[in-house]
């Protein structure tokens, strides 16, 4: 299983990267048992779309999923909908969107589209469940409830392990947006690579309830067994080296930050 940044920026795009858009692969054996590469995109931020388009054929992928429908997280919907609706060799088949309560009205709204535009040529909704895993091919997505304004969720992928000599299993944990919670702990007990946010920075961030600093995504990870730390969503006026050293107060396993094209082998 690998996991490919395909933007990093928080809050909105930034100069080098597109907001928040994350690829999660695995190759199994598809419907008919021949192998192939399955795809799971978790958030579609503004810009991401066009950045994707570098890594993956949007006609393969087999699941978007949403962690929440602020628009930095969301927007590029449009542009998905777009490439199935009107590509030039014909209309593709819906793709699944794993998303929150409303995401039809949402993305709706973004598209300025009358209430008659179900979008149901492009897309099937399907609402977070915490107690229903999703299978996708060899992976497996689950959802955890997490702490931010609007409903929001962390998912968590479980998959193939793809290193020599590595485990048979291997999962990757995306915190979405949240502060710290029971939910991320949960989202990160055992995992091999957490993906976290971490927009505040200690001592200028005072807001709760909103955003993890790097301090708290290090605390999660402690708490929750998480194995390394990949820190992303940082806002274009951050500092990720301030945000990284504040993880590393807080986990004492490797730590990294999110950019664009990066990518694990887990």
């Amino acid at each position: 299983m690998r996991l490919t940044v395909i933007g990093s920026s928080g809050s909105m795009s930034g100069p080098a990267s597109p907001a928040s858009c994350y690829l999660v692969q695995a190759d199994g054996p598809g419907p008919d048992g021949a192998a192939r590469t399955w795809s799971v995109v978790l958030d579609l931020g503004p810009g991401a779309m066009g950045a994707l388009l570098n890594h993956v054929d949007p006609a393969e992928v087999d699941l978007v999923a949403i962690t929440h429908l602020h628009a930095d997280h969301m927007v590029d919907l449009i542009g998905m909908q777009v490439y199935r609706r009107w590509h030039p060799d014909g209309v593709l088949a819906p793709v699944p969107v794993l998303a929150p309560s409303g995401a039809l009205e949402r993305v709706r709204g973004v598209g300025g589209d009358p209430e008659s535009e179900t979008y149901a040529g492009e897309f099937r909704f399907l609402e977070h469940d915490p107690a229903t895993p999703l299978r996708v091919g060899p992976l497996r997505v689950e959802s955890f409830p997490v702490e931010h304004p609007v409903p929001a969720y962390g998912i968590r992928v479980t998959g193939p392990g793809s290193v020599p000599d590595g485990p048979a299993e291997v999962s990757v944990a995306y915190t979405g947006d949240t502060d710290s919670c029971r939910g991320v702990v949960e989202l990160a007990t055992g995992v091999d690579l957490l993906l976290s946010e971490a927009a505040f920075q200690e001592g200028r961030d005072t807001v709760r309830g909103v955003h993890m600093t790097g301090c708290r995504a290090g605390a999660a990870a402690t708490a929750g067994g998480a194995r390394r730390l990949v820190l992303t969503h940082l806002q274009p006026w951050t500092d990720p080296a301030v945000v990284r050293a504040e993880a590393e107060a807080t986990f004492a396993g490797p730590v990294e930050v999110a950019v664009p094209g990066a990518t694990w082998e887990l």
